[in-house]
């Protein structure tokens, strides 16, 4: 483990520096699949929140910023992100909201009891071990690929948080959807929500985010089309609000 210290790490700003976020130079860095899934999940005032694999903090610390949620938690199994999440907490004086718990979401029942939580996210790897190239640096392959984790051991911790009708929110590969959709329901969820989201108008879908629910009927919602860049390469108004922290509209 490399200590995380000013020489390794950078201090960024969300929210017009309202939030304040340290992660490292090299190695996992947020990036915009987190912006989304913190702007589009929609916990109510009295909702406990668990992010699974939070990285170094950011979406609990968004949905903490945007006064969402009652109580949110972010487990993490890399000590170093681990750590890292903590003191993004106590720099933004968050600890009577924000909890963030060294552990691994396998054995999620050594840090909660079931049927806890009312709303589950996370951002899970979303490429098979033997897919793709693997990147070299250990943060990125772990977030990446399907190392630590897989989408079954997401849905599982899942299903062991969620209390009946509890929802679960991700953000997937568009090509990876059939496979999402297939695996959740297997698993005891059903998708409610579908917001499909692209690079720009034109170009195919890149992302989606999928709100399911645990033991839910049988109705699926299909938002919107969501752009993250204008035609002249700058962010869409959509996704301005977002880094604002600003609802983003209609179906957000």
């Amino acid at each position: 483990m490399i200590p995380m210290s000013r020489e390794n790490t950078t201090l960024d700003s969300l929210f017009g520096g309202q939030l304040k976020i340290l992660q490292p130079i090299r190695g996992y860095r947020f990036a915009v699949d987190a912006v989304l899934l913190a702007g589009f999940c929609t916990p109510a005032p009295t909702d406990v929140v668990v992010d699974l694999g939070t990285g170094c903090g950011v979406i609990p610390l968004i949905l903490a910023c945007r006064q969402k949620g009652k109580r949110i938690f972010g487990i993490e199994i890399q000590e170093n992100l681990a750590t890292l999440a903590k003191k993004n907490v106590e720099i933004n004086e968050m600890e009577s909201k924000v909890e963030i718990i060294h552990g691994d979401f396998k054995q999620i029942d050594r840090y909660f009891s079931p049927e806890c939580a009312d709303l589950v996210v996370s951002n899970p790897p979303y490429r098979k071990l033997n897919t793709g190239r693997i990147n070299p640096g250990k943060e990125l392959a772990l977030a990446r690929h399907e190392i630590l984790a897989t989408l079954d051991d997401v849905l599982g911790a899942s299903r062991y948080l969620l209390k009946t009708r509890g929802r679960l929110g991700l953000i997937y590969p568009a090509f990876r959807l059939g496979y999402l959709f297939s695996r959740a329901i297997e698993k005891g969820f059903q998708p409610k929500k579908l917001k499909i989201v692209y690079s720009s108008p034109g170009q195919t879908a890149r992302l989606v985010y999928v709100e399911a629910v645990k033991g839910g009927g049988e109705e699926l919602h299909v938002d919107p089309p969501f752009f993250i860049y204008q035609d002249n390469g700058e962010y869409s108004p959509e996704m301005n609000r977002l880094y604002s922290g600003e609802k983003s509209g209609p179906g957000s």
